[in-house]
């Protein structure tokens, strides 16, 4: 497992704050998917290690937060909100289309890598319902126009993602 050599020293900062280690066990679970992309086998193991646990006692946590993910993502993280304004407005609809298009169930990454679909609580922009959100850019108002402009600029790779 390769971390840079910046979350190895934020890890080093980080854990002797903790009076008891087992308590930086969700802090480095979050710095190390942040680094790597997702929690594999052997990075759990590296974090128990780290602190002096059982890989089990990491495992629980992993399993536990719905945040930490145990599978690569897809080069494109897509986010539905579903929380009631966005759903009101077509949430579940604008999901299937993404769905349907990329043959990937939500919850999961498609087959070529491409899309990880999720559902999400509240992106806290209602008033443009329903919202989507591709890595770290949101965009509004995405009805059945808008998913399919959304689902082709994914799959051309030209999509806005920051």
């Amino acid at each position: 497992m390769d971390l840079k050599q910046s979350t190895l020293d934020k890890i080093d900062q980080l854990v002797p704050r903790y009076p008891d280690m087992r308590s930086a066990a969700l802090p480095l679970c979050h710095l190390v998917q942040e680094d790597l992309g997702y929690l594999s086998n052997e990075s759990i193991e590296w974090i128990a290690k780290r602190l002096e646990l059982e890989p089990i006692n990491i495992s629980e946590i992993v399993t536990f937060y719905p945040m930490l993910k145990t599978a690569a993502p897809g080069r494109y993280q897509v986010r539905v909100c579903r929380t009631l304004s966005c759903a009101l407005a077509g949430a579940y609809k604008t999901c299937k289309q993404f769905e349907e298009a990329f043959d990937c169930k939500v919850g999961s990454t498609s087959d070529d890598g491409l899309v990880s679909l999720e559902y999400v609580e509240c992106h806290a922009d209602c008033g443009r319902a329903p919202v989507v959100m591709v890595g770290e850019k949101e965009y509004t108002g995405v009805k059945t126009d808008e998913a399919n402009e959304l689902i082709e600029k994914i799959k051309s790779g030209t999509v806005e993602t920051e």
